[in-house]
């Protein structure tokens, strides 16, 4: 079976790693997959770049000057939501046309336009769509901020200036959606449990397959090593606890950073001790301006993309900390897991799926900056630190292993080719 992946990028962001990921997997499991992107980064043979033009850019530019242009040029949601207005044909390309399945994941940003998911659609081929956000069953929002207007039709969108009207972006976005989807059929793949609730809700999906499979990853490059030659080799104390955070930029208000900031002192308040022998280890762009704002050490390692540094700052962890405040399927918590590294978040999306509270890390109550200051405190000084390491290790190679999360996929697709032979 030969499976077209298609995503914006190649190696940037979480959905560009796990559809990374999920095509290695499928080769390693006997099936054929390529990945198509917009924007290619390696000289890996399986994945393909759009052919080299200005159009790429130009797609970018464009979608983004519309949106900027009907946020009355205010950057605050700049990157908040997306329209697909703009994108490239790909029904075109020898990669498409010798495809048996076309796989979309996030594609968004001037990759795809509606009009040429409709035209992906209507060619016959089965399609499946991973959702690694709400955008696919909403109108042109990421994450929803609590709204619930997907359910029955968007509009008075809270990301647009003065919340929208009855006829703004999102209500207009949505009914063009609605239109690329009439009497069509997709298979929508959640990442989690969570999302594929969401996703069901949706009267933009009503009538659409809707499942959940987890992301992958590689349990051979993320594994349990050494702590002291990770810290070593990392520059980082031999001594001590350490706190991990990543985040692609330390500064996005969703990762809640300001909820870690506030647990951190509030536990240097109650345990002052903890500042002799405790720091925070963060991984991410602009990490060094948290340096005053935290009671204790922190090491700024920066914007990291070597998988082999971003795996050694997982084993020089001793507890991860995500208090993300949105999320579907974490691969950060995913990939602390597979390092043995315990991690903490909030009840939020999918992250209680990954944590097994108090098995293999702790589930803080939502926004609650007490809470995951006893979480932290619970896992570094009263826990069995090594009982959650192994929980947490067991949890990955049971449900995100390469072998049955592409075991899973192969069934979707094998589904979706019977369905559309069936109708033919």
């Amino acid at each position: 079976m030969r499976i077209l992946i298609v995503n914006t990028s190649e190696m940037t962001g979480g959905a560009a790693l796990a559809a990374n990921r999920l095509k290695d997997a499928l080769n390693n499991n006997g099936e054929k997959a390529k990945m198509l992107v917009r924007d290619k980064q390696s000289d890996d043979i399986t994945v393909v770049g759009l052919p080299q033009s200005l159009r790429k850019q130009w797609n970018f530019l464009w979608e983004r000057w519309t949106v900027f242009w009907r946020l009355h040029f205010l950057r605050k949601n700049l990157f908040q939501i997306d329209i697909a207005n703009i994108g490239t044909d790909i029904t075109r390309l020898p990669e498409f046309k010798e495809a048996d399945i076309i796989h979309l994941h996030w594609v968004n940003q001037g990759m795809l336009s509606l009009g040429n998911i409709r035209k992906i659609l209507d060619s016959g081929k089965p399609v499946v769509w991973t959702m690694h956000d709400l955008w696919p069953a909403s109108s042109i929002c990421h994450v929803s901020l609590g709204c619930q207007s997907y359910k029955t039709q968007c509009r008075r969108c809270k990301y647009l200036p003065g919340h929208g009207s009855d006829n703004d972006l999102s209500a207009r976005v949505w009914q063009r959606k609605k239109a690329m989807l009439k009497g069509r059929h997709v298979w929508f793949v959640a990442c989690s449990k969570w999302l594929a609730g969401e996703a069901k809700q949706s009267a933009l999906l009503k009538g659409q397959s809707i499942t959940h499979i987890p992301n992958t990853l590689d349990t051979r490059v993320f594994c349990k090593k050494d702590k002291g030659e990770a810290r070593q080799r990392l520059g980082l104390p031999a001594e001590g606890r350490l706190l991990l955070f990543v985040s692609q930029r330390v500064d996005n208000e969703n990762k809640g950073m300001s909820y870690l900031i506030e647990a951190c002192q509030k536990l240097h308040a109650q345990y002052p001790d903890m500042a002799h022998d405790t720091s925070l280890v963060v991984l991410g762009g602009h990490a060094e301006d948290l340096e005053e704002q935290l009671p204790w050490p922190v090491y700024a390692l920066g914007y990291v993309s070597d998988e082999r540094q971003i795996v050694e700052a997982y084993n020089a962890s001793d507890v991860f900390v995500l208090p993300s405040l949105s999320e579907n399927l974490p691969n950060t918590i995913m990939e602390a897991m597979a390092c043995g590294v315990p991690s903490i978040g909030f009840n939020v999306g999918g992250i209680p799926e990954e944590i097994d509270h108090r098995q293999n890390g702790y589930v803080a109550k939502y926004r609650d900056a007490d809470d995951l200051a006893a979480g932290i405190r619970w896992v570094l000084d009263e826990a069995d630190h090594d009982a959650l390491s192994r929980q947490a290790v067991r949890k990955v190679l049971t449900n995100y292993s390469q072998q049955s999360v592409a075991l899973r996929y192969t069934e979707v697709y094998y589904e979706a080719m019977a369905s559309k032979q069936f109708k033919l």
